[in-house]
């Protein structure tokens, strides 16, 4: 008897612990696509900057169209190692359309 009621609890607690790693996951997911949205959000925000150069504004139009994507891929499913290369890419991304604005001292707010 005491076997089998300590395979239930061993049973319980990786149910348990399945459901956890659910909840957080989604808490997780939804967290990313807040970030996400708003960066989106600016990466608009800075196409539409008239004070930037085409080219520049053109980066920024990608960060855009990348993030969409990311969301899209996000809400579709979790797949943390996914994700990861998503964010460096969009990392990368933002890094070269941040980079000329630097080098020519272009205000970025509008």
């Amino acid at each position: 008897m005491a076997k089998t009621s300590r395979n239930k609890m061993i049973l319980h607690r990786i149910q348990k612990m399945r459901t956890k790693v659910k909840i957080n996951t989604q808490k997780i997911r939804e967290e990313m696509l807040i970030n996400l949205q708003e960066l989106f959000s600016l990466a608009k925000q800075q196409a539409q900057n008239k004070k930037l150069e085409l080219e520049q504004r053109q980066k920024w139009i990608r960060v855009a169209s990348y993030t969409a994507q990311v969301v899209n891929s996000l809400t579709k499913s979790f797949d943390e190692a996914q994700v990861t290369k998503d964010l460096e890419k969009l990392e990368k991304l933002i890094g070269e359309a941040v980079a000329k604005e630097k080098d020519r001292g272009v205000n970025t707010t509008s």
